[in-house]
C-alpha cells in the first residue's frame, strides 16, 4: 500500500496540472489522466451528508463521484480506506498566505498632512488598487503548515489600508505550478479600519475618521463612475470595478462589527465581518446585522492568580472573558448567524484544531463546526460549486482521518489537495496510546502514552512518584527512556520496543546499572483508561457536562444586568420634588411614573398597580445633563486634518464604558458627547441618556437635535503640541478666522451647485457645514479668550447664522453683554482656572455674571470623574455668585437640557415629560447626599440597594473564576501574568 501511494503521488506531483500546450525541454512529454477511487469509507460529503461504506472517484483533481454505487472505472487505482474516514478539507477565507509583510514607512520630522502618491485617490491609506496575486508567491512551509491543520484553500489577501485591494484563492498544493493552485485572483475585496503601514498620512487618526472615510470614497466613487471627474483616479476605478466582488471587512470586535454593519448600510453594501470573538455579549445585536461573519477562535490564557495582590486587579470583565470567549461559535450558532471559522489570531496553524475542540466542548455543534470550516466559507466567496463540499465536479481537496474529524484521538493521515496527496501520518502507524501496565526488572510502574500520534507523551508513575520520561516511534519502534526511582541520581531506564498488532507492547529494557533485562506493557481496557488518572495529562479536556460557563451580563462586566431594566409603573410618595418649573420646589408630593413618562404630579395620588416609594425626608429631580463630556466614546478627537466636519461621535459610542454605570450614581441621566478641540471645526455630537446596559445605538437620544464640535485657542494652533506638530494651518489664531471663513464660504458655494441641480460631488464634511448655515445644526465652541469669543460670534453673523454654546467660555464674564446680544449660550466649570496660560483671567464668579446677565447658562464637566458629582459642582454657583439654589440646580439640568434643545423632554419635572429622574436621600447639592435611584424613561439603572448587593455578588464570582484559574494552572494549561488595566480618560485634547 506504501509504494502504491508513493508512486501515486509522484504521478500526480507531475502530470496532473501539467498545461499541454507548454513546450517541454526536460525530458518525454507525458500524461496521466487516471481515475483514483477510494472505496469502503465514512464518506462526509458536506457536513450535512455522510455516507458510510462508500467511494470517493477523482480524475484529474476533481471529483467525478461521490456515493455507494460508484461504478469505478477500468484501471482505476483503488486505495481501501476501510474504518477511515474522508471529509472535504478546511477553507479559511481571512488569510494573508504567500503575501509579503507590509514595510513600515520610516518616520519623519514632521505630520504629513496630504497624499504621497499621484493619480490615486487623496488619501494613501486607501488602497483598492492594490491586488493581492501582483505580490504573491507561494509559500512551501506554511503551505505545510496549513496542510497539516485540515486547510486545503485560503482566500489571501494584503493586511495592510483601509481598503486593502482584492484578494486570491489559492489551493495549498506544492505540486504543480501557479497555473492550477491560483482557482481566483480577484476572489474578494478586503477593508478594515487600521491605517496602511506603509504611509505616513495622518488622516485618519481616530476609528470615526476611518468610518467617515470608507462612506466618503462609496460617495465619490458614483461621482466618478458617473464621468464626472476632470482626473484620473486610479483607486476609484479599481474600487469601482471590485465592488461586484465580495466586500471583506476587518471589524475586530463586538461593537466595531455592528459600526461596520452601520457604515455598510449608509453606503447599500453588506459587507462580511471579520469578528473579534467577542460576539456573543451582543448577540441579538450581531444577528440583526444579517450579515456572514468570519470568526476567529484565539481564546486567551488563564491567569496566573497564584499572587493573591495581583489577582485582586484583573478585572471581572477580562475573567469572564477567559470563561465565556469559547462559547462564541456556539452561541452565533445557535442564534442562527451565519459564520466561517479562520486561523486568524493564531500564533500558528497547529493551534487551531485544539481551540476548535475547545469550542465544541463549550456547545459547538460538530457539524456546524464543519460547516464553518467548509461551506459556509465557500457560499460567502461564491465558491459553493468548486469547494467546501464532494460534490462531483468540486476540486478534489479531501482529508483522510482515522475517525470523526474533531475527536482529540482522531489521527489526519492525509491532505489531498488538487488531487495530490500529502501525507502527513503514514497509515500504517500503530496507535499505541492508552493506559498500560508496564513491569521492569520486578517494578510495577502506570504508563500513560497520550498526545498526538505522531508526536507522542508518556507518563510514567509509581503509587508515589511521576517520574520524568520521553518517548518516540519511528518506522514502528518505540523507544521510551524514563528516571529511575532513585531521584538522588540521574538514572534512567531504556526501553525499546517493534510495535505489533497486539494490544500489549513487549520488549528490551536497559537498566540504570547497564543490565538488559526484557519489559511486558499491558494495556488496560477503555473504561479503565478513562478512570484514570486523567488531571496528569496535558491535553485532558473537560467534558461538555462540566464546562461552566457565567452568563452574560449587560454589559457584560462588573455592574452588568443580567436582564435589561425594563419600564416599571412608579409611585414616590411624600418626596420634595424639585421640578424646575414655575411650581419651584413641591413638599411633601406624589410623583406617579408610567409608561416611561412622568403621569402625575400632586397628593395622595393613587398607587394602583405601581411600585410604591415612601420618598419621606428624599428629594426628586429630573435627571442631571453634563453638556460637555468624553464619556462612552472610542474616540475623541480626529486630528488629521484641521476641519473633521464629516465624521461623528454616534458612530463610536462606547456603551461598556463603566463611566456610564459612576455617573448613574450621580444621578447624571444624559450627557453630550463632544469631539475635542485638535481642531477649529471638529466633529459632530452625539447626545446620549445613559441607559447602562443597552447596546451603543439604543444609548443615543431618539430623535436628537444636531450638534458639531468647534474650537479656539492654543490647542486648535497646536501651541502645546510640541515642534513635531507645527506643520498645520493654521499656526496663529488669526489663521483659525480664516479656517472659518474658508469653509463657510465653500459650503456656501457648495450649496449653491447643490440647489441649481447640475452634478456635485456629494462631500460629508460640506452637507454638515451647510447644515450650519440654514440653522439645522447646532455649533457647540470650546472657548477660552475673549478676543477669539468675538471673532467666531462675527463670523456667525457675518454667515448669518448663531453659535448655540460657548463651551468653558472661561472670559465670559468679559463679554456677556455681547453674547447676550447674539443668543449665545454658555456651559461653564464653575471653579477651574489657572491651569493654562490661556485661562490666566479665569474667575468663579463667571457662571453667575453669565446667569444674571440673562444668558442660559450651564456647568459641565469635561471629566469623567467631575461629571457624577456635577450636583456638588452646580452648589458653587450658590457660594461664587449668590445664585439661588433653584437656579443653581438648573444649570446641571434645565439650562443644559435648554442649551441641547430637548428641554421639551428632559430637564424638569413635569407631566409628560420623559420620567429621567433621581431620588435622592437628602438635598440634592449636599456633598453628603447620594442618589438612591436613577430612573431613564421609568427604567431604573441605578439603585444604591442593588449596587450593595452586586458588589457582593463581584466578589463572588471573581473568587469563582480565581478558582478555576488555578485549577487550570494545575492541569498544565498556559496562563498569563495579571497586568492591571489602567482606565483612559478622554478630555479635550486627547489624540
Amino acid at each position: 500500500m506504501k509504494q502504491l501511494l508513493t508512486l501515486l503521488c509522484f504521478v500526480f506531483s507531475t502530470t496532473l496540472f501539467s498545461q499541454n500546450y507548454f513546450p517541454k525541454n526536460d525530458g518525454v512529454k507525458t500524461e496521466n489522466h487516471s481515475y483514483h477511487a477510494f472505496t469502503n469509507a465514512t464518506l462526509h460529503i458536506s457536513p450535512t451528508e455522510t455516507l458510510e461504506n462508500a467511494t470517493l472517484l477523482i480524475k484529474d483533481g476533481k471529483v467525478i463521484s461521490s456515493g455507494k454505487q460508484v461504478q469505478i472505472p477500468e484501471n482505476t487505482t483503488v486505495i481501501n480506506l476501510e474504518g477511515k474516514h474522508i471529509y472535504p478539507s478546511f477553507v479559511d477565507i481571512y488569510s494573508s498566505f504567500g503575501t509579503k509583510k507590509p514595510t513600515r514607512a520610516e518616520n519623519s520630522n514632521s505630520p504629513q498632512y496630504d497624499a504621497s502618491r499621484e493619480g490615486y485617490y487623496w488619501n494613501d491609506h486607501i488602497k483598492p488598487e492594490q491586488n493581492a496575486i501582483e505580490g504573491y508567491a507561494f509559500d512551501a512551509k506554511t503551505a505545510t503548515e496549513l496542510r497539516e491543520a485540515g486547510f486545503g484553500t485560503v482566500n489571501t489577501h494584503i493586511p495592510d489600508g483601509i481598503i486593502r485591494g482584492t484578494g486570491s484563492l489559492i489551493a495549498l498544493s506544492p505540486s504543480g505550478t501557479d497555473a492550477s493552485r491560483i482557482l481566483s485572483d480577484r476572489s474578494a475585496q478586503y477593508l478594515s479600519t487600521s491605517k496602511s503601514v506603509t504611509f505616513r498620512q495622518a488622516y485618519p487618526t481616530s476609528l470615526m475618521g476611518a468610518m467617515a472615510l470608507i462612506r466618503q470614497v462609496n460617495y465619490d466613487a458614483d461621482w466618478y463612475a458617473k464621468g464626472l471627474s476632470e482626473t484620473k483616479d486610479r483607486s476609484l476605478e479599481a474600487f469601482n470595478n471590485n465592488k461586484d466582488l465580495v466586500q471583506i471587512i476587518d471589524a475586530g470586535s463586538k461593537m466595531n462589527d455592528l459600526r461596520m454593519d452601520k457604515v455598510g448600510d449608509d453606503v447599500n453594501t453588506q459587507y462580511v465581518i471579520v469578528g473579534g470573538g467577542d460576539e456573543y455579549e451582543l448577540i441579538h445585536e450581531i444577528k440583526a446585522t444579517n450579515a456572514s461573519f468570519i470568526i476567529p477562535i484565539n481564546f486567551p490564557d488563564a491567569f496566573d492568580m497564584e499572587d493573591p495582590i495581583m489577582a485582586n486587579t484583573a478585572s471581572l470583565s477580562d475573567m469572564r472573558e477567559w470563561n465565556q470567549k469559547p462559547s462564541n461559535p456556539a452561541v452565533l450558532h445557535k442564534n442562527g448567524v451565519p459564520f466561517a471559522l479562520t486561523l486568524h489570531d493564531l500564533k500558528k496553524p497547529s493551534e487551531f484544531m485544539p481551540n476548535l475542540q475547545k469550542a465544541i466542548e463549550y456547545g459547538l455543534d460538530e457539524t456546524a463546526a464543519l460547516a464553518a470550516l467548509t461551506t459556509v466559507p465557500a457560499k460567502i466567496i461564491r465558491k459553493s460549486n468548486d469547494i467546501g463540499t464532494l460534490k462531483n465536479g468540486s476540486y478534489a481537496n479531501f482529508l483522510i482521518t482515522s475517525g470523526t474529524i474533531f475527536d482529540t484521538k482522531t489521527t489526519l493521515y492525509e491532505n489531498w489537495v488538487l488531487g495530490n496527496r500529502h501525507e502527513i501520518v503514514p497509515m500504517n502507524t500503530k496507535d499505541i496510546r492508552g493506559d498500560y501496565e508496564l513491569q521492569v526488572a520486578g517494578t510495577t510502574y502506570d504508563l500513560k502514552i497520550s498526545g498526538e500520534i505522531s508526536k507522542l507523551k508518556a507518563t510514567v508513575k509509581t503509587d508515589t512518584q511521576k517520574l520524568g520520561s520521553k518517548i518516540t516511534m519511528t518506522d514502528d519502534w518505540l523507544a521510551l527512556t524514563f528516571s529511575s526511582i532513585d531521584t538522588t541520581k540521574q538514572d534512567f531506564v531504556r526501553l525499546s520496543a517493534k510495535i505489533t498488532n497486539t494490544p500489549n507492547i513487549s520488549g528490551a529494557a536497559i537498566l540504570p546499572n547497564g543490565n538488559e533485562t526484557t519489559f511486558y506493557a499491558k494495556k488496560l481496557e477503555s473504561k479503565a483508561a478513562e478512570k484514570s488518572d486523567d488531571s496528569d495529562d496535558d491535553d485532558n479536556k473537560e467534558s461538555k457536562s462540566d464546562v461552566r460557563i457565567f452568563p452574560v451580563t449587560f454589559p457584560n462586566e462588573a455592574y452588568g444586568f443580567t436582564e435589561r431594566p425594563k419600564q416599571q409603573t412608579i409611585l414616590f410618595q411624600n418626596a420634595t420634588v424639585w421640578t424646575n418649573e414655575e411650581a419651584g420646589i413641591l413638599k411633601n408630593t406624589d410623583v406617579l411614573v408610567k409608561d416611561g413618562k412622568i403621569a402625575k404630579i400632586g397628593n395622595n395620588l393613587s398607587a394602583g398597580n405601581a411600585m410604591v416609594i415612601d420618598a419621606t425626608g428624599k428629594h426628586i429631580t429630573s435627571g442631571v445633563i453634563d453638556e460637555h463630556s468624553h464619556i462612552a466614546t472610542a474616540a475623541v478627537n480626529e486630528a488629521g486634518q484641521n476641519s473633521t466636519a464629516e465624521v461623528t461621535i454616534e458612530d463610536v459610542v462606547d456603551s461598556d464604558d463603566i463611566n456610564i454605570y459612576r455617573n448613574l450614581s450621580g444621578g447624571v441621566t444624559t450627557i453630550q458627547i463632544l469631539h475635542g478641540s485638535a481642531n477649529p471645526i471638529g466633529g459632530r455630537s452625539a447626545i446620549i441618556k445613559l441607559k447602562w446596559g443597552e447596546s451603543a445605538q439604543n444609548l443615543i437620544f431618539p430623535d436628537s437635535p444636531k450638534f458639531i464640535k468647534f474650537a479656539l485657542g492654543e490647542n486648535v494652533k497646536q501651541s502645546n503640541w510640541g515642534d513635531y506638530s507645527r506643520s498645520r494651518f493654521p499656526q496663529t489664531r488669526m489663521g483659525v478666522e480664516q479656517v472659518y471663513t474658508d469653509y463657510f464660504t465653500r459650503a456656501k458655494e457648495y450649496e449653491a451647485l447643490k440647489k441649481s441641480g447640475k452634478p456635485y460631488r456629494k462631500d460629508l464634511e460640506m452637507e454638515t457645514l451647510v447644515e450650519i448655515l440654514n440653522k439645522d445644526r447646532f455649533i457647540s465652541c470650546h472657548s477660552y479668550v475673549q478676543s477669539e469669543i468675538n471673532m467666531l460670534m462675527e463670523v456667525a453673523e457675518r454667515f448669518n447664522f448663531n453659535i448655540n454654546t460657548f463651551t468653558h467660555i472661561l472670559e465670559g464674564y468679559k463679554v456677556a453683554d455681547k453674547m447676550k446680544e447674539h443668543g449665545v449660550g454658555a456651559s461653564t466649570f464653575s471653579d477651574w482656572w489657572a491651569y493654562k496660560y490661556e485661562v490666566n483671567d479665569a474667575i468663579p464668579y463667571n457662571a453667575a455674571i453669565l446667569h444674571n446677565q440673562g444668558i442660559v447658562t450651564a456647568i459641565n464637566s469635561d471629566d469623567a470623574e467631575m461629571s457624577r458629582r456635577l450636583n456638588q459642582e452646580a452648589a458653587k454657583a450658590i457660594k461664587y455668585g449668590g445664585v439661588s439654589e433653584e437656579e443653581a440646580w438648573k444649570m446641571v439640568t434645565l439650562n443644559p437640557a435648554k442649551l441641547l434643545h430637548i428641554d421639551d423632554r428632559v430637564g424638569s419635572v413635569k407631566v409628560g415629560k420623559d420620567a429621567d429622574m433621581v431620588l435622592w436621600n437628602g438635598h440634592p447639592m449636599s456633598i453628603y447626599t447620594k442618589a438612591e435611584k436613577t430612573l431613564i424613561e421609568g427604567k431604573v439603572y441605578f439603585d444604591m440597594d442593588r449596587d450593595k448587593q452586586i458588589r457582593e455578588s463581584i466578589k463572588q464570582e471573581k473568587n469563582e473564576l480565581t478558582t478555576m484559574m488555578l485549577q487550570a494552572k494545575n492541569k498544565g494549561l498556559k496562563t498569563k501574568p495579571v497586568v492591571k488595566k489602567v482606565d483612559e480618560h478622554f478630555h479635550c485634547d486627547t489624540i
